[in-house]
């Protein structure tokens, strides 16, 4: 059998020989070159390259490019609302394809597809925010919530208004997520609490708390293999 391998990223200037619609080619890329292609729809072609250089500069990547509050992006590199609308439109889409991974089979049995998720939907956000992954009694994804939205360094979160929702869900158990945007994963005191008092107030309902993630750029921490739930 011929092995295939990867094929080694080419510059948008060896691109521009290439269909620009052929999908076979894109994954050819790097990434700036597919950030180019995708602001070559609002943008002239004498800025597109100059425009993709400066961002990726800017964010380094493009998970924190698409993560980027919008009032960050106007105007940035010469980006129009219609650019920007395309950047947030590609970041939902690749959420949802990772959390439809991540409910397609029990939480449990697809732990890395969970963790995946996590990471795509708040790696690279620029502020904490504090989800509750709701289960059923088979460990499905019933619901993926927001609890909190703070600031680059805290996100108020209240164990009780957590524990309500997952009885109002009817949920079995639950999986609790937020972000550090400095980038360290390390769980800090504060976060530490705030779970025991979420898994105390669980325990009173009979609520099984699988693990909490803390999601960074760095990676990510968990609760239960730290030994801390």
């Amino acid at each position: 059998m011929r092995s295939i391998t990867n094929p080694s990223p080419v510059s948008r200037s060896q691109w521009a020989g290439v269909p620009k619609t052929e999908p076979s080619t894109l994954s050819a890329l790097d990434d700036q070159a597919l950030l180019a292609l995708l602001l070559g729809r609002w943008l002239p072609p004498t800025d597109v390259d100059r425009s993709a250089a400066d961002l990726m500069e800017r964010f380094e990547t493009l998970g924190d490019i698409a993560a980027a509050e919008v009032s960050e992006l106007a105007g940035f590199g010469g980006l129009g609302s219609a650019a920007i609308l395309d950047l947030k439109l590609l970041r939902e889409l690749s959420i949802r394809l990772a959390r439809s991974a991540a409910s397609a089979r029990p939480v449990l049995s697809s732990w890395s597809a969970l963790v995946a998720y996590a990471r795509v939907a708040l790696a690279h956000l620029p502020r904490e925010q504090f989800r509750a992954l709701y289960l059923d009694h088979r460990n499905s994804l019933l619901r993926d919530e927001l609890i909190a939205d703070g600031s680059v360094d805290h996100a108020p979160v209240y164990p009780r208004e957590v524990i309500r929702r997952a009885l109002e869900l009817s949920a079995s158990a639950l999986v609790l997520v937020h972000n550090h945007p400095s980038g360290d994963p390390t769980p800090s005191q504060a976060d530490i609490k705030m779970t025991r008092q979420i898994v105390d107030a669980a325990r009173v309902f009979s609520l099984q708390v699988h693990d909490h993630l803390v999601i960074g750029r760095e990676g990510t921490a968990s609760f239960r293999t730290l030994g801390l739930l």
